[in-house]
């Protein structure tokens, strides 16, 4: 369907970030617009450094989210891009399907109610299992009841936001490594963008600086809440006489207890089967190791009110985190509980990723997708998960609102 002409003048923009959600962006940019001059700032020295290259690698379905919300309706249509981009750059794309898995009664009501908001959604395929027929998905698994999604998928985001690049380059954009934007200033029209090497000025700015999102849209005059708040999730991999133990993804169901969902088993697309993540407190927002210790990033969230609110109303829930921290057993048993086959598994460590956790000042997490505008900016607040599923689409949001206004 052909877009709209857009009402706005715009030649030179800039997209700070070069994680999947920023080159997405500026991929939508030059696709968009004639004649438009794209930078991409990314202080890094390569793209997907951060949150993009340490994920999981799922094409979320959109089971959870709140339907009608920005998270159900750009997690659908990330979906579509993202498969119609794979098939045409001919990258790796593996529908394996996902089972949620109720292991008590209280787990099969709430996993009815998921069921009820996927279905609302449109996810394809989506469907209830009562006790033996999981097997029929995943042979070795068990439960009281499953929520089988076939249309779940697994990618490699990392490979996906080098060809939305390539794609930005093809079409005159300029990709700068190694750049780090120190300030960005509005002007009477335009924004000034700041690096060691000095200020250039463009029309319409869009950060999506992910870990650092907050900090960058502070240094806009925007308010310092919602803060990120950096979550480590450490990954497992099973050893090569368990791999096929599991055909896809296995999930327990959330528990609203508890903010973050605890360990599941994620078919990687190079083969490995990971185990994982916890989520317990980063050292830092960009600490991929127990060395790793950012005292700066430290302080910024032992400071904030908002943390400790969160702290004081999650204490069962860091117990949880923390005893899969510190053992490796502990966090064996979680997987187990789903696939007994699992037990006396070799586990051997695997990647560590980087939540950017959006909080607010009472210590609520933010759910889901904030996207600020201030004059001839455009701040992605928060993108959390589905976010890389999202991307294109987000950047399709972005973009087109941009235009409007």
């Amino acid at each position: 369907m052909p877009h709209p002409p857009h009402t706005r003048t715009i030649k030179r923009c800039a997209v700070v970030g070069g994680g999947i959600i920023g080159i997405a962006v500026a991929r939508e940019l030059t696709n968009r617009l004639h004649d438009v001059q794209v930078t991409v700032y990314e202080k890094e020295d390569r793209l997907a450094a951060h949150q993009t290259g340490h994920n999981s690698g799922v094409v979320h379905a959109g089971l959870y989210y709140e339907p009608g919300g920005l998270k159900a309706k750009l997690c659908r249509r990330g979906v579509e891009l993202l498969q119609e981009f794979c098939t045409a750059k001919n990258l790796p794309y593996e529908a394996c399907g996902k089972l949620v898995i109720a292991q008590t009664p209280e787990e099969s009501q709430r996993l009815d109610n998921i069921f009820a908001r996927a279905t609302a959604n449109g996810v394809p395929g989506v469907r209830m299992l009562r006790g033996e027929q999981i097997r029929e998905v995943e042979p070795n698994a068990v439960g009281l009841s499953a929520l089988h999604s076939p249309e779940t998928a697994i990618v490699d985001y990392t490979a996906i936001t080098n060809a939305l690049a390539d794609d930005v380059r093809g079409s005159g954009g300029a990709i700068r490594l190694g750049q780090e934007v120190t300030s960005l200033a509005q002007q009477g029209s335009g924004v000034v963008v700041t690096t060691k090497d000095g200020g250039e000025h463009y029309d319409l700015v869009v950060v999506c600086a992910g870990l650092q999102s907050d900090r960058v849209a502070e240094a806009t005059g925007e308010p310092a809440t919602p803060r990120i708040v950096p979550f480590f999730g450490q990954y497992f991999l099973l050893g090569k006489e368990a791999r096929d133990h599991v055909r896809g993804l296995i999930y327990p169901v959330p528990d609203p207890k508890h903010p973050f969902l605890g360990v599941h088993l994620t078919k990687r697309i190079d083969g490995e089967m990971m185990l994982g993540p916890n989520a317990f407190i980063s050292f830092g927002r960009e600490s991929y190791a127990w060395n790793q210790v950012n005292v700066r990033d430290i302080l910024n969230y032992t400071l904030f009110p908002g943390f400790w609110n969160f702290a004081r109303q999650n204490v069962p829930s860091a117990v949880r985190e923390f005893q899969t921290v510190v053992s490796k057993k502990r966090f064996i048993r979680e997987a187990v509980r789903f696939v007994p086959s699992l037990e006396g598994a070799t586990v051997l460590p695997g990647t560590r990723g980087v939540r950017a956790q959006a909080m607010n000042g009472d210590g609520s997490l933010v759910d889901d997708f904030v996207i600020a505008r201030r004059r001839d900016a455009v701040l992605v607040r928060n993108a959390p998960s589905p976010g890389a599923t999202s991307s294109m689409a987000i950047a399709e949001y972005i973009v087109e609102r941009a235009l409007r206004e």
